[in-house]
């Protein structure tokens, strides 16, 4: 591995020519494809790429690998004669960029420097070479602008100012009004904007100007903007990112040279066509940050044909090799096609599943390839609700719908605010007339982004995409003023910061107020509302149903619901659930059977307690007889008992306050004053190590005895009527075997008892839960009382960790995540390293005890993504979720088998 090799003897620079598109942990995502489109004879400037693996020297030591600069000259050296001209050389100057390039697309990487090379020296050759003056003034101020924000930290918006000024002293709208007088002005301004904000002068040594950024691309992976995104998207800390040297190709030399982004299909439908944004006279940084609205990539057809004939043949090209939707960077410098980049385009939740079926009906990718083309986050974005089109709603604005959804919340014109209401449980949307990088933490705080700027491959479009979130940009029949935090609409109406407006991403709607939303048509086709066989099925739909019956078919892993009545048992099994995992008993005890459990837990008698537990078992019973009827003919896991007591019971607080003011009114009732005797010697300072799970059964008599009765006696009354009930027993918080074997000896005789009195064979199974770090350390021990384990990984988490969830995810976790202890939440995705650790461990030693022993999971991880493949990979036979996150984990359960080694499928 890269990180193993001796520094001394590592290559660090690769030429365009060398490399391939699977170098992107050495090259990067945008080097192992610019050398890709290289192999393949597509015109590319040429250039070298700086290794990840001299970035990691870099964050490891502080300093570049000493053998760098050698590299980078020899290499350097080599495009100058290949050019024909020398870096910054005076009379004609050769220029580059310097681009960042992870493994992975990341919007938080220090932007693009173009134009490297220019200096008061050259810039007069590049005049010569032009014959344009005004072309060289504007690629001079770009450099000292981008170089002085990216390279030097100077603030980007005094560089905005100053050309807003310019323009507004012009009397004109948009920079490329401005002449070669203009600019030269513009270029002393920023450059005394250097020399007062970094403390040195711009540099006009070309070389230094390379190695400068070079270092910068460095050092900003460790920027907060990069750290940030990594953490949203779990990429990992220690990639590093490569460097691109790339010889410069102009589009701002005129009407006849341009610059463009391209998709070979709509990134937020999918559907194929000619998709993309265009900007006659510009660079490339002019189209991704929206500061000139674009036009629709098919009207190059009419500006340049041939490269338009040209461009539509590379796109082809690359998607038929890539197998896959292709994202392109492009340039026209005087007429000539230039390609800047290209790599698998990131895409909607609706375009990923849409293209994937599309591949395999095209032939290019087969149905386990697909499966990995989509995933479970993306199918659970598109079961999130869409607005109701019958709903009385006030439109006042309609933008480029960039990334698809509903989104309400209250407008926002900064990320700090986004972030600071965000946190405070507000829902916003974050309004701006364009995002840049510096937004990324108030675009991940907000529902949705709106942009007054910008197309489909604009900042906020591109970025939205990937994180998920509803996207509308480009609405320019807004005026976005965020110095007074409030936007107006055509007609005058004013959205002032914290008004209600909702935003559709699938139309590029805006409205006032909040719209109403209604199931999304995913939803209704789990719920069996929608046919994908219907002639008039909605195509994502279809698309949804293909992976879907494919993942059916090659998952390993069952899938079971956490359903605790009827009508989730219901719903889950509409949703594709194969039994259920988790019935939480505790849950059939709210409102009026309190009452009946306030009765057990006082009675001082065992007659008092079995009246109790008389009025109960018929509840009980009912519970269960309509849970088996709806889960017939699957397994239904019963969890014995297992809340805190005091749940119970009323708050110690208020219960006080009641006894008090009755005593003082001389009218004192005894059974409050029982109860609050009981609620003082129940009190416990930690409820969730306290007395609960099997520790209340076995201190309260007969309270299982009873569960395991009515789960027994329901079983029976659906044989009766011809059912076919599963039960399954699980007895709670067991730390060690013999909890479980007092437990199990005392269900197994009120089993006996009930089939002898009903004459029928129950074949109830019994098992346990394992949710505490002894009961996984002595799994072997355990597994010999037990039929099956089910790990509670909520618990598991807690008790591993130390961690009280619900107190630690208000105080600290934030804090955590922020400083990278977390890359994300323990709860959320499983701790490999702690709980998952236990986890596997408790499989082996339980399997070699029993062979037989079945094994599921019961917390929320079940329903997590990441935890399934783990879970497939550690041998479990089943996750259990809840339901709405049951066709997640059938999708992702068939991700891991096909990822397995030796699938059959891959």
């Amino acid at each position: 591995m890269s990180e193993n090799r001796d520094p001394q003897a590592t290559k660090f620079v690769y030429d365009f020519t060398e490399g391939n598109k699977d170098l992107k942990d050495l090259l990067g995502g945008k080097g192992a494809n610019l050398a890709e489109m290289t192999n393949l004879g597509l015109p590319v400037p040429p250039g070298f790429t700086i290794t990840t693996d001299a970035c990691k020297v870099y964050l490891d030591s502080g300093e570049e690998p000493t053998a760098l600069r050698d590299e980078v000259s020899a290499h350097l050296t080599a495009l100058e004669e290949r050019m024909g001209k020398r870096l910054g050389q005076p009379d004609d100057p050769l220029l580059v960029s310097v681009r960042s390039g992870a493994k992975f697309s990341m919007p938080g990487m220090m932007d693009t420097v173009l134009n490297i090379g220019l200096s008061d020296a050259s810039v007069a050759g590049l005049v010569q070479q032009s014959g344009d003056e005004r072309f060289a003034w504007d690629s001079y101020r770009r450099l000292i602008q981008m170089f002085g924000k990216t390279v030097l930290g100077v603030d980007g918006e005094l560089f905005e100012e100053a050309l807003e000024e310019a323009k507004a002293a012009k009397g004109v709208q948009v920079d490329t009004d401005l002449d070669a007088a203009d600019l030269k002005k513009l270029v002393k301004r920023f450059k005394k904007t250097v020399r007062a904000e970094a403390g040195r002068e711009f540099p006009q040594d070309p070389r230094e100007q390379m190695d400068l950024a070079v270092k910068a691309v460095f050092a900003s992976w460790n920027g907060d903007r990069a750290k940030l995104y990594r953490r949203q998207e779990r990429i990992p800390h220690d990639l590093g990112t490569a460097v691109n040297i790339c010889s410069m190709v102009f589009g701002n030399l005129g009407p006849d040279s341009g610059t463009g982004v391209a998709f070979t299909r709509d990134p937020a439908s999918g559907q194929q066509g000619v998709y993309g944004d265009y900007l006659q006279n510009a660079q490339g940084e002019d189209v991704v940050a929206g500061i000139r609205n674009t036009v629709p990539l098919a009207d190059l057809e009419q500006l340049d044909k041939n490269s338009y004939d040209q461009l539509m043949q590379i796109m082809e090209t690359l998607e038929n090799h890539y197998k896959d939707l292709c994202d392109i960077e492009f340039t026209i410098e005087r007429g000539r096609l230039w390609m800047l980049q290209t790599r698998v385009g990131k895409r909607t939740a609706g375009a990923a599943f849409r293209i994937a079926t599309q591949l395999v009906d095209q032939g290019l990718i087969d149905e386990a390839e697909a499966l990995q083309r989509v995933t479970g986050a993306q199918l659970a974005q598109l079961m999130f609700p869409k607005f109701d089109e019958e709903a009385k709603t006030e439109r006042i604005a309609r933008g480029i719908a960039a990334s698809p959804g509903a989104a309400v919340g209250k407008a926002v014109f900064d990320s700090y605010t986004a972030i600071k209401w965000s946190r405070s449980g507000e829902k916003v949307i974050l309004i701006r007339r364009e995002t840049n990088p510096d937004d990324l933490d108030g675009m991940i705080a907000a529902e949705g982004i709106l942009t007054s700027r910008g197309g489909k491959t604009s900042h906020a479009a591109v970025v939205a995409r990937g994180m998920g979130k509803t996207c509308v940009c480009g609405a320019e029949e807004l005026e976005v003023d965020t110095k007074r935090r409030r936007m107006t609409a055509p007609g005058g109406t004013v959205v002032e910061e914290g008004d209600l407006v909702s935003i559709d991403g699938s139309t590029g709607k805006v409205y006032l107020g909040e719209v109403p939303v209604v199931p999304s048509p995913v939803v209704e086709y789990f719920e069996g509302r929608m046919h994908a066989g219907a002639d008039d099925a909605d195509e994502l739909v279809v698309a949804v149903h293909r992976m879907m019956a494919y993942a059916d078919r090659v998952r390993r892993l069952r899938v079971r619901a956490n359903a605790d009545n009827a009508e989730d048992a219901l719903r889950a099994r509409r949703f594709g659930a194969q039994g259920i995992g988790l019935c939480r008993t505790e849950h059939m005890f709210l409102g009026e059977r309190r009452l009946h459990v306030e009765r057990l837990i006082l009675a001082d008698t065992d007659q008092e307690r079995e009246e109790a537990l008389t009025l109960l078992l018929p509840l009980q019973k009912r519970d269960f007889v309509e849970l088996f009827e709806a889960m017939d003919g699957l397994p239904v896991t019963v969890r014995l008992l297992d809340p805190p007591l005091h749940e119970f019971l009323p708050d110690i607080t208020e219960l006080s306050v009641r006894v008090a003011l009755a005593e003082s009114r001389q009218d004192a009732n005894e059974n409050d004053l029982r109860l609050l005797q009981a609620v003082h010697r129940l009190h416990e300072q930690n409820p969730m190590l306290g007395l609960r799970g099997v520790r209340l059964g076995l201190v309260i008599p007969g309270l299982f005895a009873m569960q395991v009765r009515a789960i027994a006696e329901a079983a029976a009354e659906r044989r009766e009527a011809n059912g076919d009930p599963r039960a399954e027993i699980m007895i709670p918080l067991v730390g060690t075997v013999q909890e479980l074997e007092i437990v199990r000896d005392e269900a197994e005789q009120v089993i006996a008892e009930v089939e002898r009195a009903r004459n029928v064979d129950l074949k109830l199974s019994l098992g346990t839960m394992i949710e505490l770090p002894r009961a996984a350390l002595t799994a072997g021990q355990i597994a010999e009382a037990a039929e099956f384990f089910s790990f509670g990984t909520n618990d598991l988490t807690q008790t591993v960790w130390g961690f009280s969830r619900d107190d630690v995810e208000a105080s600290f976790f934030t804090a955590y995540l922020e400083k990278g202890i977390f890359g994300v939440s323990p709860f959320e995705t499983i701790d490999k390293d702690g709980v998952g650790a236990l986890v596997r461990d408790a499989v082996r030693a339980g399997r070699a005890a029993r062979p037989d022993l079945k094994l599921g999971v019961c917390g929320e991880h079940g329903g997590d993504p990441e935890s399934v493949h783990f879970f497939h990979e550690v041998g479990l036979d089943y996750v259990s979720c809840s339901p709405f996150r049951i066709p997640v984990a059938r999708l992702e359960a068939a991700r891991a088998a096909d990822e397995s080694p030796g699938s059959d499928h891959r």
